[in-house]
């Protein structure tokens, strides 16, 4: 119990950067679609500006924290999370809710990002994996709450953000002290980045990052599209955020115990798979068994990626490495829901859907490629936290 109240309330914070800021928008794209009479091209758009604000933040954190220390960027990284959700009610102008949308993936990379490297911490002073596990959970616990809430409020979209805003702003007070005093200390920067023994595996992560984030962003426009009732769409989320929260149980072991790049493989192929789940018919059971599918399974790969760094790469260059895979993640789901809302709109609501199917089973592909191991000694590492 003394390890795992403090991690399930850090834990808010990703419920809320990456459930809240990231993820619930794509509850809300049908409504904003019709009523700001957006392409699909263009709410992709907006997907993409959080995404890019996410890029920049796990960039500036190492700096932030570096200045202001682990605890303080993540307390206020929270509270920038929690206004910009709250401002992106307060307009209807194209630009300045892209300009919003920037800030809170900016925000929400920060949290992410810092509130890892404390639960990490918390978790080698317990000698347990518990609040990492707890701590990467609490995604689900953010999406849930977005679709019980959320469909519910129809076409109030505005509403909606404003109640985002303050759930994020309430979660940020009931975790400030979860974070800590910091304890900063700073990560090992010497080595250099190992990506070419590892370049299949980046190039299959790039690919999972622009495929993974359009699912979520155009499954809610897909079940409008074919005019699936409120109760369905609740429940798809529902389903959805609770199978995050189950992932870690579902994937701790394979990732921990099986060689080389299995395990990565298996859930790229299993993402794929359940992005065509909902293809193959359009009933509500095809569609929350592709929900269950996908959420079991995203939040688990950037766990696999760096557990495959770890072993592959000299403790010295983990760093470096780790940097360089976030950044190519950050870009993919970058570009990913543009491009999906452009095949959207040329072709129909069920592309992005394929676009996830498509890519992640290239990546499953890439992945499963033996390459030869090069096992390397763990010593205790801050960036064990730092999958994103």
């Amino acid at each position: 119990m003394t390890v795992t109240w403090p991690a399930a309330r850090l834990a808010l914070g990703t419920a809320s950067a990456l459930g809240l800021a990231r993820f619930a928008y794509g509850l809300l794209v049908p409504a904003m679609r019709d009523d700001l009479r957006w392409t699909l091209a263009e709410a992709g758009a907006v997907s993409t500006a959080n995404g890019l604000g996410y890029l920049v933040g796990a960039v500036a954190t190492a700096a932030l924290v570096r200045r202001w220390g682990t605890a303080a960027a993540f307390r206020w990284g929270m509270v920038v999370t929690a206004l910009a959700l709250a401002g992106t009610a307060a307009s209807d102008v194209f630009a300045v809710l892209l300009a919003i949308r920037a800030v809170a993936g900016a925000s929400g990379a920060v949290v992410f990002i810092a509130g890892g490297v404390i639960a990490a911490r918390a978790a080698g002073r317990a000698g347990s994996s518990v609040p990492i596990t707890v701590y990467f959970a609490g995604t689900g616990l953010g999406i849930v709450l977005g679709g019980v809430t959320i469909p519910g409020l129809a076409d109030r979209w505005q509403v909606a953000w404003l109640g985002l805003g303050a759930v994020a702003g309430l979660a940020a007070l009931a975790c400030w002290t979860a974070a800590g005093t910091g304890e900063d200390r700073p990560a090992d920067a010497r080595g250099a980045a190992g990506l070419r023994p590892l370049w299949r595996i980046a190039v299959a992560y790039f690919l999972f990052a622009a495929g993974y984030i359009t699912y979520i962003t155009f499954l809610s426009v897909y079940l409008a599209d074919r005019h699936a009732p409120v109760l369905q769409v609740v429940l798809t989320w529902t389903v959805l955020g609770a199978a995050v929260i189950a992932a870690p149980a579902l994937w701790s072991r394979p990732i921990t115990r099986w060689p080389g790049t299995r395990a990565l493989a298996l859930m790229l192929g299993a993402l794929a798979g359940g992005a065509a789940l909902a293809l193959l018919s359009g009933s509500p059971a095809a569609v929350i068994a592709s929900a269950i599918v996908y959420g079991a399974t995203f939040m688990a790969v950037p766990a696999a990626v760096t557990a495959h760094i770890r072993t592959a790469v000299p403790a010295a260059g983990w760093t470096a490495t780790l940097a360089a895979f976030t950044t190519l993640f950050a870009t993919g789901q970058t570009i990913g829901p543009w491009l999906g809302g452009l095949l959207a709109d040329h072709a129909s609501t069920a592309a992005p859907l394929a676009w996830t199917a498509a890519l992640c089973a290239a990546a499953a592909v890439l992945a499963a490629v033996p390459a030869k191991p090069r096992i390397t000694s763990r010593e205790p590492s801050d960036l064990d936290a730092e999958i994103r």
